[in-house]
């Protein structure tokens, strides 16, 4: 079965044939499948065939990727309902199939190494209010970044 480089059908030919009429018009006769019985082949730039094949296998890639990263931000003193707000922000996040930055900001005296493990500690106690509803994953541990601590939580596949 043999294609135009339009995609337009000229029908059943030999082998010989199409490879002539690929060569008339200046371009490459392409095996498109050899499932099927007769095979389906295009005549059509082999070079342009590389790059639509390399598109669609960039989108596959990123259609099969987990969502976009989200942000939340936590501050060293904030109130425990204002830490549930933000919770619920990133169980919505989550069911979306989004990762979610997590980040406590420390100011000043609030980056000495006592407070810094107090800041900790409320990165923990928002993880488990998380984990109370959710099942998650955590893909980067707590860490200190810039102006304050950071970590990155997805969703857990369950296989």
């Amino acid at each position: 079965m043999l294609l135009d480089s339009d995609g337009q059908r000229i029908g059943v030919c030999p082998l010989a044939e199409a490879i002539e009429k690929a060569k008339e018009r200046g371009l490459d006769l392409i095996q498109l499948t050899e499932k099927i019985n007769p095979p389906v082949c295009k005549i059509t730039d082999y070079g342009k065939y590389l790059y639509w094949e390399k598109k669609k296998e960039k989108e596959k890639r990123v259609k099969s990727s987990q969502g976009e990263i989200k942000g939340v931000r936590l501050k060293f003193g904030m109130s425990l309902h204002d830490l549930e707000i933000r919770v619920k922000s990133a169980l919505k996040f989550l069911n979306q199939g989004d990762k979610v930055s997590v980040e406590l900001l420390l100011k000043g005296r609030q980056k000495a190494d006592s407070s810094a493990s107090l800041a900790r500690e409320k990165m923990n106690y928002f993880l488990e209010l998380i984990r109370k509803d959710f099942p998650l994953k955590i893909e980067r541990e707590i860490k200190r970044e810039g102006r304050g601590l950071r970590m990155l939580i997805s969703k857990e596949n369950k296989k």
